[in-house]
């Protein structure tokens, strides 16, 4: 199936990276491709919580050719997250189960 994507004027949207001109523009692009709207997308000095350097790693390991690569980082600062606040569990369980299923966009 395709995916399709509608971007707003001056919307940046990652695939590589392109950007859009000053009008409305659609992508249809085939196959499996890792993808991210800038508004989904966290920088590295962005990653100022530990919720915020979560989410990071999720993000590479999705856009990575081989997610494996982040998961020590990941389960580090997962365990640092639940060492300080224990009832996060809950969260971390379902995301934890979406990583290992390899559905990283959910997570």
């Amino acid at each position: 199936m395709a995916l399709k994507v509608e971007l707003k004027p001056g919307e940046r949207f990652i695939l590589g990276v392109i950007t859009n001109s000053d009008q409305r523009t659609r992508l249809v692009i085939e196959g499996e491709a890792p993808s991210l709207r800038e508004k989904d997308i966290v920088t590295a000095s962005q990653a100022d919580t530990p919720a915020k350097r979560r989410y990071l790693a999720i993000q590479l390991m999705y856009m990575a050719r081989d997610p494996r690569a982040h998961h020590d980082v990941y389960f580090s600062l997962m365990r640092d997250i639940l060492q300080a606040a224990p009832s996060t569990w809950c969260y971390f369980e379902s995301i934890n189960n979406l990583i290992l299923t390899s559905n990283l966009y959910k997570a």
